[in-house]
């Protein structure tokens, strides 16, 4: 059985990875191949982005159910753990809109 710390870091490795995809990865949600004219546009990238913030926690709300029981959770978690997943990945946006030119 899985450990309630080593699902915490599997999950914080998942969000990191998850979260610089979309920076990484000309294609739509790191799967289906689409040709873009230069480069994949940034409103794409953003829907990318909350698109994984989703899966992220779909993964997360299963480990919780299988470890401990689900806690009720209101606006702000939602808030924060969105500005989190965006502060994880700004090395993607660092990489992608600052240093690929």
């Amino acid at each position: 059985m899985l450990s309630q710390g080593a699902a915490v870091w599997i999950l914080i490795v998942l969000a990191f990875a998850a979260a610089n995809l979309p920076f990484f990865s000309e294609r739509l949600m790191a799967l289906i191949p689409v040709k873009w004219f230069i480069s994949k546009p940034p409103l794409v990238v953003v829907a990318e982005l909350f698109a994984w913030y989703f899966v992220i926690g779909v993964v997360a709300y299963g480990f919780e159910t299988a470890l401990v029981n689900p806690f009720t959770r209101g606006w702000e978690f939602y808030v924060i753990t969105l500005c989190i997943f965006m502060v994880l990945g700004f090395p993607g946006f660092v990489y992608r809109y600052l240093l690929k030119r």
